[in-house]
């Protein structure tokens, strides 16, 4: 039987699939060619940490496809899993201040911003308590400008010191977190009353590599391992990476090698 209201939504839905079919496609283009344009750039070469007198490491980063201004951190633990030293952290973390930290004009702007879930693992191993709880710095007690400044926006490489009293063997570690980074299970509503998971979205990743000093020139991979907390409420990893899609994607590639001395 002909229905006049049906005919109307079909034909509605008709005519505007190939305007969504184009958008999508477009916006496909696109983040293809944005893609093509950051793998052909060079990799950006900064360091940190120069000051020390240890031996030289050298991180090779390699973004993945979902790789969008994450924050991360880069420290060394002996293979019982002691923190020994930071290697660099993101700025924004390791001043306690962001570029989008301060919403009280209406748009956002400059300023102070506690974000215990993005670094939660490397802030609960590093093992400074701030005065409000948390294991990040802040802008009181920031961390010094030897061992962090901005996360590059694409490929980097890190060239970096160890202290003195640094064992044979050890490993090296990397957190990675990206905000608004949700999937079907870590959904915007999950914990509709934790602040702090709202912009942690899928929790920071962790990855590792075991070091040994006796094979340097030797690039070794780091692997994810887990994930930290989601809110950033303990120092806990989480090794069941099910639940995690794109998240595994921001990074295709990082790897450290200890330069011959």
């Amino acid at each position: 039987m002909y229905n006049k209201k049906n005919t109307v939504i079909f034909l509605s839905i008709v005519m505007t699939l190939p305007v969504l079919l184009a958008f999508t496609l477009e916006e496909s283009m696109q983040q293809r060619w944005w893609q093509r344009k950051r793998a052909e750039a060079p990799p950006k070469e900064f360091s940190t940490l120069q000051q020390e007198q240890g031996h030289t490491l050298e991180v090779h980063f390699k973004p993945g496809r979902s790789h969008n201004h994450p924050l991360m951190a880069f420290w060394i633990e002996d293979t019982t899993g002691q923190y020994l030293q930071s290697l660099y952290v993101a700025e924004s973390i390791a001043k306690g201040y962001f570029r989008h930290g301060d919403a009280s004009t209406g748009r956002w702007q400059p300023g102070p911003l506690r974000r215990p879930a993005a670094l939660p693992y490397w802030g609960h191993k590093r093992g400074v308590k701030a005065p409000d709880g948390y294991f990040i710095p802040t802008v009181e007690e920031p961390m010094p400008d030897a061992v962090t400044g901005p996360t590059p926006k694409a490929a980097f490489v890190l060239t970096t010191r160890t202290g003195t009293e640094i064992p044979a063997v050890f490993n090296v570690l990397m957190e990675i977190n990206q905000s608004w980074d949700w999937n079907n299970y870590w959904h915007n509503n999950k914990f509709p009353d934790d602040e702090h998971y709202r912009t942690s979205s899928q929790p920071a990743l962790v990855y590792k590599a075991t070091v040994r000093l006796a094979d340097a020139g030797e690039k070794i991979m780091l692997k994810p391992i887990g994930h930290s907390h989601w809110s950033g409420a303990s120092g806990e990893l989480f090794e069941d990476l099910s639940t995690i899609t794109t998240a595994l994607d921001i990074t295709k590639e990082v790897s450290v090698r200890v330069h011959p001395r």
